[in-house]
């Protein structure tokens, strides 16, 4: 049972690949479905691994390269089909890419890299699951108004900004407080 948040993960990475075919195909409700399994995938995961303290290695790997891989691939998707804008597509996408080469210039550079989400991140993707899904809502019965979507999207971009920031600020004061060692 101890690595049921990892196979929890892998479905989510499973998930990635129907949804985006959903998506393509304009079977908007059948991606919206996928997308929220896959989202709340995310949540049951994480209360598992901290419930029972089903935590590993590979956990702290994969739940996040999970995360990023399904808000990242269904943002440009749905970007490509002009259903989100592209320029809260390049903030998110930039956002991520930007905390991936932290944390890997930190590891090479410092060592390993211990944190958790912040109360920024943890926002930041609620936020993006949100509009995500209310966008697919809104493209498969037509609810909620594009008004809501514009105004939950400069909402998500807010988010996005402030956690990728609020991340750069952290990996800043880390690597000025520690001197540098061979990896």
């Amino acid at each position: 049972m101890r690595h049921l948040p990892n196979l929890i993960c892998l479905v989510r990475l499973a998930l990635i690949w129907p949804t985006l075919q959903a998506l393509h195909a304009a079977d908007y409700r059948t991606a919206l479905v996928l997308f929220v399994v896959a989202a709340a995938s995310d949540g049951l995961d994480g209360y598992l691994a901290k419930r029972f303290h089903w935590t590993s290695e590979l956990g702290r790997f994969l739940d996040p390269a999970a995360d990023k891989l399904l808000i990242m691939s269904v943002f440009v998707e749905a970007a490509w089909l002009n259903l989100v804008p592209w320029w809260l597509t390049a903030a998110v996408v930039a956002r991520d890419v930007m905390i991936g080469l932290g944390a890997l210039i930190y590891r090479l550079w410092f060592g390993p890299l211990h944190g958790r989400p912040t109360l920024f991140s943890k926002t930041n993707t609620a936020a993006q699951l949100l509009y995500v899904s209310l966008v697919m809502l809104n493209a498969a019965f037509g609810v909620p108004p594009h008004e809501v979507l514009a105004a939950l999207a400069l909402l998500t971009l807010a988010t996005t900004v402030v956690s990728g920031l609020h991340y750069l600020q952290i990996f800043t004061r880390r690597a000025l407080a520690q001197p540098p060692h061979a990896a």
